[in-house]
């Protein structure tokens, strides 16, 4: 009975502090300048196992119905709030890679790499051709 009881705790407790190291989740983003947040953004799992972010809510009230006046093609003109600006991640090690991600206030597509530095740390790095040549962010998982 007390290794049944003892292996029910163990899984529990695996299944909960893998849940807790997932990058699937709600972020706080935070603006690079003014350390103020930003966005939420949501980080999900499609059906064939890709990763993709969408944008939530955007803080600033002046920047509420903003559309993606810069971008090009299915994206031109569609509202920022609401927006999959993270495309195409597939996991690799501790880390999600090979999509893409859009800035949203200028149409530019980079590559990127999201990868979790602590449980409720997301570092997300966009890159023109290698990652040396690129912009980190960490993201706050949300409460």
């Amino acid at each position: 009975m007390k290794k049944i009881i003892s292996t029910i705790v163990f899984t529990l407790f695996s299944v909960l502090i893998t849940t807790a190291q997932s990058v699937i989740g709600v972020w706080k983003t935070i603006d690079d300048n003014s350390g103020d947040p930003k966005s939420m953004v949501e980080i999900y799992e499609d059906s064939e196992g890709k990763v993709h972010g969408k944008i939530l809510k955007i803080f600033n009230p002046e920047k509420k119905g903003v559309r993606c006046t810069e971008c090009t093609g299915e994206d031109k003109d569609i509202p920022v709030e609401g927006m999959v600006f993270i495309r195409n991640l597939e996991k690799d090690g501790d880390e999600y890679n090979g999509g893409i991600i859009i800035n949203p206030e200028n149409g530019s597509e980079y590559k990127c790499y999201i990868k979790l530095t602590a449980p409720d740390n997301l570092k997300i790095r966009a890159y023109v051709g290698v990652p040396v040549i690129g912009r980190t962010q960490h993201w706050l998982r949300a409460e």
